[in-house]
């Protein structure tokens, strides 16, 4: 199977918060973000399997700044890393400044996808080669976190989970 870059799953989603999906402060709702952040990643996670892609987990979410209404939001998301069937989406969050135009980071997620056949069993996906030192980074994280999870979940013993065990022994 080939293997792909981080860069060939971008998706840029932009659009513009409108009164109707704001709360009584006039921020963006945080559920109305995470479905902005949701289709990105879904559509990130389609490009870079070619195959059906379902939502496994939102990993991580961190709402640094609110999002005002009025704004132009940014929504960015790209593969960090592939394993078997499922695939580590990163998704970054920037505003517009009305006036000046410089974009400002609100936001950040760690979404999980599976790409799966018409049937909704998993396939097997590419690999990723990452490129940019984020990229890398993003890479090696997504294996800690993996792991992090399945030890969370019963899933995998702690004393095998390799990557997380060398964060801690030097």
């Amino acid at each position: 199977m080939i293997t792909k870059k981080p860069s060939e799953s971008l998706t840029i989603l932009t659009d513009l918060v409108l009164p109707g999906e704001t709360n009584y402060l006039d921020n963006l709702f945080g559920g109305e973000l995470l479905a902005r952040m949701d289709r990105a990643c879904s559509i990130a996670a389609r490009r870079h399997s070619r195959r059906i892609v379902v939502t496994a987990s939102v990993n991580q979410v961190v709402f640094s700044k609110s999002v005002p209404v009025g704004s132009v939001v940014t929504v960015e998301a790209k593969v960090s890393r592939a394993f078997k069937s499922s695939m580590e989406i990163y998704v970054d969050v920037w505003i517009e400044d009305r006036q000046s135009g410089l974009k400002t980071k609100v936001n950040e997620g760690i979404y999980t996808f599976v790409a799966v056949d018409e049937t909704g069993k998993p396939v097997e996906i590419p690999q990723i080669s990452p490129e940019t030192e984020l990229e890398k980074e993003r890479f090696n994280g997504a294996l800690r976190r993996k792991q992090l999870s399945l030890v969370l979940a019963g899933k995998m013993e702690p004393n095998d989970a390799t990557e997380l065990k060398a964060l801690f022994i030097n």
